[in-house]
């Protein structure tokens, strides 16, 4: 609590009146984070617009290793909370549904029919799984160099996407 109060700038007696629970302070605060990661305005403008590459680079910023790394490090923290806690699964459950819907989305505005959408909730598990493991990486191991990796899983996932438009 005092280095959350330290970091936000709000004494810790204000934070436990403004939060009734430690559950309900990771809950603001992974929502948050995953409010500004998914960044659904710019994913919004680009479908409106018909930008189909802008969709295509918003899909693409789930295997983006250049954000910086400190914004991920309290993801494993959260997920370790959240097998012993049930509050905290809970919330995880509905952010990554939340997540997985919105790239399911952004998948299915490229491609046509409402027939492929499973294909498209599969690719989407897959982007999802990998860009996660992709960070998991590099936190586990900070000073290793995954720009290869991200490389790799940046053409994998653009091939996925090709195949599917191409279906």
């Amino acid at each position: 609590m005092a280095q959350l109060a330290t970091a936000s700038g709000i004494r810790v007696g204000q934070i436990y009146r403004d939060f009734a629970s430690k559950e309900d302070i990771i809950a603001a605060i992974t929502e948050e984070g995953c409010a500004e990661f998914l960044d659904t305005e710019r994913l919004h403008k680009a479908v409106a617009s018909g930008d189909f590459a802008g969709v295509r680079d918003w899909i693409m910023h789930f295997i983006d290793i250049d954000q910086p790394i400190d914004d991920f490090r309290i993801m494993p923290e959260i997920m370790a909370e959240s097998a012993r806690n049930d509050r905290i699964a809970s919330v995880m459950r509905g952010l990554h549904d939340q997540v997985r819907k919105t790239l399911v989305s952004a998948l299915c505005t490229l491609v046509s029919g409402d027939h492929r959408v499973a294909e498209c909730e599969a690719l989407a598990d897959v982007i999802m799984t990998l860009g996660m493991g992709l960070n998991h990486r590099r936190i586990a191991d900070p000073d290793r160099d995954l720009n290869p990796l991200a490389d790799h899983i940046r053409r994998i996932v653009a091939s996925e996407i090709d195949a599917l438009q191409a279906a």
